[in-house]
């Protein structure tokens, strides 16, 4: 049966054939009990790059826009390590990283496929220095 943005949400409950952990477990198996018995990784316990892209076309269907670029966002993000999404986190507050490290930080999130990411920080260095909000080189 093919995906319905307009109808199939929400997917947990609509289409939980749609849904999977990052391991491929079906959302099924995905209790409490599975957890605390050791059964299911806490790890497992998150959502998919599928399963947010899903979600980012049921808030298109919506016309909810930016929820959906979120969405798509969150999605090609869903595999980069936490590390490295704390440090650009950390770089993207104001007067916390210059223009050039920022560019580095959007060529490390492309290498890893987060094109539209390394487009938001992108954008974000060039509105930074239209405020004066970048770092000292």
């Amino acid at each position: 049966m093919a995906f319905d943005p307009r109808n199939d949400y929400p997917l947990g409950s609509r289409r939980p054939d749609l849904v999977t952990t990052p391991g491929g477990r079906p959302l099924a198996e995905v209790t409490l009990d599975a957890v605390r018995s050791g059964t299911i990784a806490a790890d497992e316990i998150r959502a998919t790059p599928a399963t947010l892209s899903l979600q980012a076309d049921v808030a298109r269907a919506a016309g909810r826009s930016q929820l959906a670029a979120n969405l798509e966002r969150a999605a090609e993000l869903a595999f980069v390590p936490d590390e490295l999404l704390l440090q650009v986190y950390t770089a993207l507050r104001p007067r916390r990283a210059t223009a050039e490290e920022l560019e580095g930080w959007a060529v490390q999130l492309g290498a890893l496929d987060a094109v539209q990411t390394a487009a938001f920080v992108r954008e974000a260095a060039a509105a930074y220095a239209e405020r004066g909000l970048l770092a000292d080189a």
